[in-house]
């Protein structure tokens, strides 16, 4: 999916969520053991047709599906196909935070972004060029780099300053890394509970797309990501995992997502036209 074609989908539907799929075993409604052979697939799809109206994007946690071994890859499979069948226009991104050596690289962005033919991939940027390159290749597939998180770890490192010049590792990560890719084929993850770093973040990658994880169960601000960080191309996609997609543990579930995901649509699609771009 080019740029283009996001921002299209993105005034189409008047929003610009992104719907992660972190499906838990241990959390989807006891009921669907009994029902079905599949319970993770048949979660993930009641969600996805609960709330395909209501977002532009679908992201897949890769630890929740890996944790189960072969029947979560295979369920992983079924989710992506699903989508990519039903709903072709949803970008799909593989919260896989892979990187590798090049040739270590290689191999996952063929997994990823060739063979289960994700839109997206993130992928952490710390060891450099020859780490991040390989997933480029992919045309109309995109990089989506960890550049701040919203995690309170993210102190630990990613706001260490270089002792000549003032610069945040995290804004190095944004400057160098432009070197390797553009706004068309990459984006960073930038956290909702560093919202107030947006402006910063902007000045240094004013044409980007970021995906901002944290906006909801995380206690990160909609409003202020909009403010912060909303670009001529909206240049936003703000997933929300949790609170949509456990919005209930009974057999309503997947109803309860959908108005979690109607009360994030309808803030968005006001803030879309607070910012002139519906």
């Amino acid at each position: 999916m080019t740029k283009q074609e996001l921002f299209e989908q993105i005034q189409t539907k008047k929003t610009f969520l992104c719907v992660g799929l972190d499906t838990d075993v241990n959390k989807i409604p006891e009921f669907m053991f009994d029902e079905y052979e599949d319970p993770i697939f048949e979660f993930n799809k009641a969600i996805i047709d609960a709330t395909a109206d209501l977002c532009v994007a679908y992201k897949p946690n890769m630890a929740f599906y890996e944790s189960m071994g072969l029947s979560g890859w295979d369920a992983l499979d079924r989710t992506v196909d699903y989508i990519r069948t039903k709903y072709p226009e949803q970008f799909i991104i593989a919260d896989a935070k892979r990187g590798d050596i090049g040739n270590t690289s290689a191999m996952y962005a063929r997994t990823f972004l060739g063979n289960m033919d994700f839109d997206a991939i993130t992928v952490a940027p710390y060891m450099g060029e020859d780490s991040v390159t390989p997933f480029l290749t992919y045309e109309n597939k995109w990089v989506i780099l960890l550049a701040l998180t919203s995690n309170k770890g993210a102190f630990d490192f990613q706001f260490i300053r270089d002792a000549e010049t003032g610069e945040r590792l995290f804004e190095k990560t944004l400057k160098t890394s432009q070197q390797w890719g553009t706004d068309k084929n990459m984006m960073y993850v930038v956290g909702a509970t560093k919202a107030d770093m947006l402006t910063d973040i902007r000045q240094t990658v004013p044409d980007h797309f970021l995906l901002v994880p944290g906006v909801g169960a995380q206690g990160g601000s909609l409003e202020e990501v909009a403010k912060y960080g909303m670009n001529s191309t909206c240049g936003l996609l703000v997933n929300s995992s949790r609170q949509i997609i456990y919005a209930s543990s009974e057999n309503d579930f997947a109803k309860a997502a959908r108005r979690e995901a109607e009360k994030v649509q309808t803030e968005m699609e006001f803030l879309l036209k607070q910012a002139e771009l519906i």
